[in-house]
């Protein structure tokens, strides 16, 4: 998500060091890490109330699914694979593998087809 490397998080530390000296950085670093585990103690117990709610037929439902390329991925690609066995799937991998590339040539039984970034 954040493209964060040690030289980054370095010159981060110093700034902070410079903007809240070195004897309030240590109180707020702490309040700082409070909030985020309460943060993820939430969010932990939403997704719990979200699987109690929705019962026993989504046991196997994972909240992860609600991210739209995930749901994609799993869906088509997965298909494509023979993880599920969804016809329409196939049949539209079918099609795209049939499809010719920019160059002309088709794609191989199995290959992605080129990343368009017109079509997104």
């Amino acid at each position: 998500m954040f493209d964060l490397s040690i030289p980054k998080l370095f010159i981060l530390a110093v700034i902070a060091l410079v903007i809240f000296g070195p004897h309030e950085l240590p109180k707020i670093a702490s309040q700082a890490g409070r909030a985020l585990r309460d943060l993820r103690r939430i969010a932990e117990g939403a997704k719990n109330d979200l699987r109690e709610g929705l019962g026993p037929e989504f046991s196997d439902f994972d909240i992860e699914d609600l991210n739209p390329k995930r749901f994609v991925q799993k869906h088509l690609f997965d298909d494509v694979n023979g993880d599920h066995g969804n016809s329409a799937a196939r049949a539209a991998a079918t099609a795209q593998a049939d499809r010719p590339r920019a160059g002309g040539a088709p794609l191989a039984p199995g290959e992605r087809a080129p990343y368009d970034t017109d079509a997104t």
